[in-house]
């Protein structure tokens, strides 16, 4: 018998989730816990295809069964007894209901299903009238995230619910690594938070936090409270605690609160704001530490990080930093990253693009963050600057353009000036299927209003000018084959290049240095019009680049196999223009630029990278580097590094898997310009289904006398509930290219958006 009868909505949607964790831009890694149903799933419960959405408010619910009986104000349904109410089910043995209180009872297999839950219990009970519901004997499953558990008794009234001798896991029953216990928990689904009694975080049989009373949330919305905190310990900080407070202001802004203990240093306060605005956002962020005992001195930092957008073609940014002092950078950082910024730089501007131009008013300053330094060594302030390129196709098949800027400088230390720089240029590019013609020709006019004293430095004149043509013929081919390798097909490409520059010389030893230094010769360098960057210097040139590159690119799926790049300047006439300490271009020939990358397997890739100057018949720079990827995520990277004068380095690095749960990782950072090792790290990793560990030592250079400071890293994750400790996998990550294997496959953005990231959200108060 098969009798359809409409209920009033039976409000068993109790899926809230259990996890006491804040929000985490890492999502656990389940690869040793393959998904498997706690929770049986039901033949006989309806599905809905994937995106599809009901509100179950609106649908009635229908009964089922095999056999009917009783009155028709108070029916009994036996055998197979189901109701469904939009994407939820429910199923028992038995069903007794009586219209005039509006109560029910159902016994045998009680299977309930929807809101993203699955559940069995022994016995179900309710009123709906009052809207009260009982259920006992439960045994539940979270069907779109991990999580399973059960619970002696639920009662639902409303949107209040309380759970009895609940349990909470992401782990698979018969592997129990950690549970949460707890005599009750009452939930409220209008607040979204639930409250939790004598509940126990135990770790396999071992009970490691007792909480007699704690509120946690059970949907997504942000909240105040206690973000997860970071625990650490150094030679240089002490032991390091850090307990971020997060507070839920308003829908469009937050605050974060992020006290420090360093026991070998003192407490240091750090608080974070964040807004977004329907066309814009921000963020700003400080810290003060009063009495640094490694200084003796207060410290503080200031960063402020903000876009606005004005219109479809206008935006308005700003980054401004300021720092108290000029080794904050030094102390407060934990790698190497930090001993390498000499300064802070703040900018704002506004700033616009549209199709065939760009252009911006902005202005920036320079403070020193480097205490071996003075202020001598800041770059130029440009307080304003402006600046505009505009091209576009002026018919017949030419492109015209034209790059102009108007910079005010200003220094701590020295006299500066203004500065005017126009470029018009146009182009007649010119290209078939297999190759490229592109002649150009440019016209720049610089021109300076100076400090007085300045310009008596530089030999009198308060605006001096330069007016230079510049012509330049860039050319190309494309040349493939189709080839066979081992039985794979592949496509061969040869790439000659020839690059023309020809700018006549003008004298500019009366112009000042604002922004202007000799660009590392590079590969790119190759095909550029100037060997400087900035406009106070144009480089005089009659040369001839002349490079060749070549690929092979498997047919299979478009992997480049092979790649080698050639290439090398002919200079034609000595280059007369040059700033002090530069070595004089004469007539002659570049250094050799070389580039090379090889991946005989899928596992394997080399690389090279070299720089020779025939002239001096020395090596100017050289690259080596290695990588090979393990089986189970391993890899093993291993690399040279030499820059004549400046550095020698090389580095090791690796994660071997020893098995699918245990791992070690290392690296040896080594300076042999130095004689010394700039990062010693070497540590494991215990990985299982729900639960991991890490454990790390690490030796490093920490401040710029280059003293070593030693730490010991610990974090233990629960894998769905949260982790605890200092985080190893971003310093891993920093230490070990490839750690992350979706790292080596990431393509930088081309621009961004300036958007505050997502607030760290469900919070514990």
């Amino acid at each position: 018998m098969h009798p359809s009868l409409r209920l009033l909505p039976l409000p068993l949607c109790i899926a809230f989730s259990l996890q006491v964790k804040a929000a985490d831009d890492k999502p656990p890694n389940w690869g040793l816990c393959p998904v498997q149903d706690v929770v049986k799933p039901f033949a006989d419960a309806q599905t809905l295809p994937d995106g599809i959405k009901i509100d179950n408010a609106n649908e009635a619910t229908d009964i089922e069964g095999d056999a009917l009986s009783g009155t028709e104000e108070n029916p009994v349904f036996n055998g197979n007894v189901t109701l469904r109410r939009g994407d939820q089910f429910m199923g028992a043995e038995h069903l007794k209901y009586d219209k005039s209180k509006e109560q029910y009872t159902a016994e045998g297999n009680i299977r309930y299903q929807g809101g993203g839950l699955r559940l069995v219990a022994k016995r179900a009970e309710g009123d709906q009238a009052k809207d009260i519901h009982t259920l006992q004997g439960i045994e539940y499953q979270l069907l779109e995230q991990r999580g399973n558990g059960g619970a002696d008794s639920m009662v639902l009234k409303g949107n209040l619910g309380a759970l009895h001798g609940a349990t909470y896991s992401t782990c698979p029953p018969e592997q129990r690594q950690w549970e949460v216990r707890a005599h009750s928990i009452d939930v409220n689904t209008d607040s979204g938070m639930a409250v939790a009694r004598g509940a126990t975080l135990r770790v396999g049989h071992v009970p490691v936090i007792y909480l007699p009373w704690f509120m946690f949330p059970t949907d997504e919305r942000r909240r105040t409270g206690l973000l997860f905190p970071s625990i650490s310990n150094s030679s240089r900080n002490g032991f390091d605690y850090r307990q971020p407070i997060y507070l839920n202001l308003a829908p469009n802004y937050d605050a974060t609160l992020n006290p420090r203990l360093m026991t070998s240093r003192g407490l240091q306060l750090g608080a974070q704001f964040r807004y977004l605005l329907d066309d814009g956002g921000g963020k700003v962020e400080g810290t003060w530490m009063p009495n640094d005992k490694l200084r003796d001195r207060d410290r503080s930092l200031f960063h402020y990080d903000a876009f606005q957008n004005l219109s479809q073609h206008w935006q308005a940014r700003a980054n401004l930093n300021w720092i108290s002092d000029t080794r904050y950078y030094e102390d407060f950082s934990n790698s190497i990253d930090g001993l390498s910024q000499f300064t802070s730089l703040s900018e704002i501007g506004v700033y616009g693009r549209g199709r065939g131009w760009d252009a911006g008013v902005s202005a920036d300053h320079w403070q020193l963050a480097d205490y071996t330094l003075t202020e001598s060594v800041l770059p130029y302030n440009r307080m304003p600057r402006g600046y505009v390129h505009w091209e576009r196709k002026v018919g017949g098949g030419f492109v015209a353009g034209v790059d102009a800027e108007v910079v005010r400088f200003q220094h701590p230390k020295f006299s500066a000036g203004s500065r005017l720089d126009l470029k018009p240029w146009i182009s007649l590019p010119l290209e078939g299927d297999s190759w490229f013609l592109r002649p150009t020709a440019a016209f720049r006019h610089t021109s300076y209003s100076l400090d007085n004293s300045l310009a008596a430095s530089l030999g009198g004149s308060t605006s001096p000018s330069r007016n230079q043509p510049i012509f330049s013929v860039d050319a190309g081919a494309y040349f493939d084959r189709d080839m066979t390798v081992k039985g794979k097909e592949y496509l061969q490409t040869i790439e000659p290049r020839l690059f023309y520059l020809n700018v006549p010389y003008t004298n500019q030893e009366d112009m000042p240095l604002f922004d202007t230094q000799p660009l590392t010769f590079s590969w790119g360098q190759l095909f550029r019009d100037n060997r400087y960057s900035g406009a106070d210097r144009q480089a005089d040139a009659n040369q001839l680049t002349v490079a060749v590159s070549s690929r092979m690119i498997r047919q299979a799926d478009g992997r480049e196999r092979f790649s080698a790049s050639l290439g090398q300047i002919r200079y034609f006439n000595a280059s007369r223009v040059r700033i002090p300490g530069e070595p004089i271009t004469e007539e002659s020939r570049s250094a050799w630029v070389a580039d090379a990358n090889y991946a005989p397997t899928d596992r394997w890739t080399f690389g090279a990278s070299y720089q020779w100057d025939p002239k001096f018949s020395r090596t100017d720079l050289a690259s080596v580097r290695a990588r090979y990827l393990l089986p189970d995520d391993g890899v093993i990277n291993l690399g040279y590094r030499y820059r004549r004068s400046l550095l020698e380095q090389t580095d090791l690095s690796f994660l071997y898997p020893i098995n699918p749960s245990w791992s070690i990782v290392g690296r040896y950072y080594y300076s042999l310009h130095d004689n010394k090792a700039l990062e010693t790290l070497a540590g494991f990793q215990w990985d299982s289904c729900c639960v991991a560990v890490r454990l790390l030592a690490r030796r490093y250079v920490h401040n710029r006398a280059g003293d070593l400071s030693n730490a010991i890293m610990f974090e233990i994750e629960l894998k769905g509930l949260g982790s605890a400790g200092q985080d190893t996998q971003r310093a891993l990550r920093r230490a070990i290219l490839g750690y992350n294997r979706d790292d080596l496959y990431l393509v930088p953005p081309q621009t961004a958006t300036g958007q505050p990231t997502p607030p760290d959200t469900n919070a514990s108060p």
